[in-house]
């Protein structure tokens, strides 16, 4: 294979790999890179700015400038085909196993993840693309090393695959344009629009995005400048891409309606994506003080002031403008050994399915095939055989930005038993994403990437505002130091096994700088 002028593939090619990265395909992800780094940069020094605003004493608000668009009478496209009902939803990476049972889940539809639940070692960047190409030419089966084979259902029983690119901060450092790493969004984006793309189009569907990390409209317009060009590009009618996008920053709450105005013409609505949403709140507000110090990780549930006007506010704007409201995320995962265990927490799921399905969302999240029924159950009873609720228009909401803001009015504490949580599902966590597991079942939860960066920001955050403990005990530093060491020998394995993981925890949760985001200290340490 030829790559075209100015495109560098920095490793040793596979076959996997030229199957995925055609002369063609590179082409796209070239004219990408040139006609949108420059503007993508731009919007993550806006970011920067606007945080440096905020440790000032600003405050966030709904915008002035854009008035016209929240008091304007405009509608989204019309829902496209395979994303009228979405009742429930399974996320997953996209590795052979996993591409399999999600499909096969009986799920509406399936985040094919490439993000959170995913890590970008080089080999799931381009399997994953490969994996999802052969699910629609149904090609792929999988057998495990027990043995037990898996393979398709019937096309008509599968769920809708939307794929979930990288966040805008991440870079892709194996695909160098003009000398220069790729964004990770515009690769994961435009390879699956390149292979899957028209083969979405032939089975009756299209090629469907969630796009993650956004702050705000500006960034979610320059998604919709890339959606127009790579149409053009490929020769794909104009509004073939839909895209939903995840309301999981603090800023994205207040800019609801211009993100989905940004996006219109290819827009499938919002997502509460709950647990980045959290931690988004203390890296905003990390140095603030008491006004926005959480408790422990457990507390902060949906019902706690700020989280219930940050989900009526979702649920009534995309009613308004005729979006489908996705719900969050059912982080439990079943128990094979625990039946009491499964009874307590499947409840639980039941409940929050239940408050999100009331509450008027269209449908929501799971992160197990074995929850699938549960989240189905609960919209059927609201929805029968509607396929959404968007005619409900919660004209009853008024959500202010004071509520938004209302993080001091959270009830809960801060415990060494939520510290030792933090510190060693993070660790944890790290310890499977540096070895490309991205999704990781610890404690009975689901974590990804999301819910680790709660974990490391909190433990931040208690430690450079002085934060006691419920125990009267302060959180120092030496105080984690002791705790990563207790939280590491209680672990599998050799303790050994856990140094790289161990130095990157330290990095993102004690130094006095604050991270970004874990994965970029993390990528640095991967091949």
């Amino acid at each position: 294979m030829t790559e075209p002028t100015g495109v560098e593939i920095t490793v040793e090619q596979t076959e996997n790999d030229r199957e995925i990265l055609t002369s063609q395909a590179l082409e796209l992800l070239a004219d990408l890179h040139r006609s949108f780094e420059s503007r993508r940069q731009e919007l993550l020094r806006a970011r920067e700015e606007r945080y440096e605003r905020l440790t000032k004493g600003e405050m966030l608000r709904f915008l002035d400038e854009t008035k016209q668009v929240r008091e304007g009478e405009w509608q989204v496209a019309d829902p496209a085909l395979g994303l009228v009902d979405r009742r429930v939803e399974i996320t997953g990476p996209t590795d052979q196993k996993m591409t399999i049972n999600a499909l096969n889940s009986g799920a509406k539809v399936w985040l094919a993840d490439f993000e959170d639940a995913n890590t970008p070692l080089w080999r799931n960047v381009i399997d994953g693309q490969l994996n999802l190409r052969n699910a629609l030419d149904r090609t792929i089966d999988f057998t495990s090393a027990e043995g037990k084979s898996y393979a398709l259902k019937p096309a008509a029983e599968l769920a809708t695959i939307v794929a979930r690119p990288r966040g805008w901060h991440l870079p892709e450092k194996h695909i160098l344009v003009d000398g220069q790493p790729m964004s990770g969004s515009l690769v994961d984006f435009g390879l699956y629009l390149f292979h899957c793309g028209q083969r979405q189009l032939d089975a009756g569907k299209g090629p469907y995005f969630y796009l993650p990390k956004m702050e705000s409209h500006l960034e979610a317009r320059l998604w919709n400048d890339v959606f127009v060009r790579a149409q053009d590009h490929l020769g794909l009618p104009q509004g073939t891409i839909r895209a939903t996008c995840l309301i999981e920053t603090y800023p994205a709450a207040f800019e609801m309606e211009e993100i989905l105005y940004e996006l219109r013409d290819h827009s499938a609505g919002l997502n509460a994506g709950r647990w980045d949403y959290i931690f988004s709140v203390i890296k905003k507000f990390r140095t603030r003080g008491r006004d926005f110090m959480l408790p422990d990780r457990a507390d902060v549930t949906m019902t706690v002031p700020f989280m219930r006007a940050y989900t009526e506010l979702l649920v009534s704007t995309c009613h308004r403008r005729g979006a489908h409201a996705i719900g969050g995320m059912a982080a439990f995962i079943p128990s094979r050994k625990d039946a009491e265990v499964n009874a307590t927490a499947f409840e639980k799921v039941r409940d929050d399915k239940r408050r999100e399905a009331t509450d008027g969302f269209d449908g929501s999240w799971v992160a197990h095939p074995d929850l699938v029924p549960i989240c189905r159950e609960e919209f059927d009873k609201v929805l029968g055989e509607k396929p959404h609720q968007i005619d409900r228009k919660r004209e009853d909401v008024h959500v202010t930005a004071e509520q938004l803001l209302s993080v001091a009015e959270t009830p809960g504490k801060v415990t060494e038993a939520g510290l030792r949580n933090n510190i060693s599902v993070g660790i944890q966590y790290l310890a499977s994403w540096l070895r490309g597991q991205g999704a990781v079942g610890i404690f009975n939860l689901m974590e990804d990437a999301a819910t680790a960066e709660i974990s490391r920001s909190q433990v931040w955050q208690w430690l450079h505002n002085d934060v006691e403990l419920d125990s009267g005990e302060k959180v120092t530093t030496e105080l984690v130091d002791r705790l990563v060491e207790e939280e590491i020998a209680k672990l599998p394995g050799d303790p050994k096994e856990y140094a790289d993981a161990r130095a990157t925890f330290l990095d993102v949760a004690v130094a006095d700088d604050f991270a970004e985001f874990l994965t970029l200290p993390a990528y640095a340490r991967m091949p």
